[in-house]
C-alpha cells in the first residue's frame, strides 16, 4: 500500500514542474509526512491545461452514505479496477496525479515489528503517483473532492520491503492519464506497471514518521548503523 509520502519543494517549484497555473486555494509546501485524510496538492486536465489543487486522501464514491468510508479507501489495486464499483467510473474518467518526491514504507524488522524507509528516486526530484478522484456530496450539500493512490505489485527493490507500491508514471505518460477523452482501459493498464528497481532508492527514517503531527525535514534523515 501507500499510506505515507513526502513533497519537499515549494509551491512555486510545483506549478513549473506540471505548468500549472497557481491553485483558487493556495496550500503551504514543502510536506514532509503526508497522512490519509488530509487535504493534499494534485494534478488534473481540464481540457485545456493542467490544474493544481487540493484534494482530500481517501476516495469517497459519490454514492457513499458517509464521509468517513474515505479514510478506508486511500489505495486502488490496479489490478481490479474495472471490477470495484468505487473505481470503475473514475478509471474511466476522473484520473489525477499525486506530485511526491519520496513515500514511506514500513519492513518487518527481523527481531519483530516494523522499521519505516524513505522510497526516492535516484534521480531526485518530483514523481507523480498515480490517482483516481471523485466528488461526494453531503447530506447538507458540502461537496467533498477526494482521491485514491492505486498501487500494483512491487518491484525488486519492494519486494524486501512491502508487498505493493505506489503506480508511478514517467513524465511522457502523465499527459495520457490526464487525457479526459482516453477512456479505453486497455490504453492505460499499460501504465500501471512498478516503476523500474534499478531508478529508485530506499534508506531507513526515524520510527517518528509513524505520527501524522511530526511533519518536518527530520522525517528524512537517513538512519544510519
Amino acid at each position: 500500500m501507500c499510506g505515507r509520502y513526502t513533497i519537499t519543494i515549494t509551491l512555486e517549484e510545483l506549478m513549473m514542474r506540471y505548468f500549472a497555473d497557481l491553485p483558487a486555494t493556495p496550500f503551504e509546501l514543502p510536506r514532509f509526512n503526508v497522512a490519509p485524510t488530509q487535504m493534499v496538492p494534485a494534478v488534473v486536465h481540464d481540457g485545456e491545461r493542467n490544474r493544481l489543487g487540493l484534494l482530500k486522501w481517501g476516495l469517497i464514491p459519490p454514492w457513499a452514505e458517509e464521509e468517513k468510508i474515505g479514510s478506508r479507501m486511500i489505495n486502488a489495486r490496479a489490478e481490479t479496477l474495472e471490477e470495484k464499483p468505487a473505481y470503475r467510473n473514475a478509471f474511466r474518467r476522473k484520473r489525477c496525479l499525486i506530485p511526491a518526491d519520496g513515500f514511506y514504507e514500513w519492513k518487518s524488522a527481523p527481531g519483530g515489528g516494523k522499521r519505516p524507509y524513505r522510497i526516492v528516486l535516484r534521480s531526485g526530484g518530483v514523481f507523480s503517483m498515480a490517482g483516481l478522484y471523485e466528488t461526494w456530496t453531503a447530506p447538507d450539500g458540502r461537496k467533498v473532492s477526494s482521491f485514491a493512490v492505486i498501487t500494483t505489485e512491487p518491484n525488486p527493490l519492494m519486494a524486501g520491503i512491502h508487498d505493493r507500491m505506489p503506480v508511478i508514471l514517467r513524465p511522457e505518460d502523465e499527459p495520457l492519464w490526464l487525457d479526459r477523452q482516453v477512456q479505453d482501459p486497455a490504453l492505460l493498464k499499460p501504465l500501471l506497471v512498478p516503476y523500474p528497481a534499478a531508478e529508485m532508492d530506499a534508506y531507513e527514517v526515524d520510527k517518528r514518521v509513524g505520527s501524522p503531527a511530526n511533519d518536518d525535514a527530520a522525517c528524512l534523515e537517513r538512519i544510519t548503523g
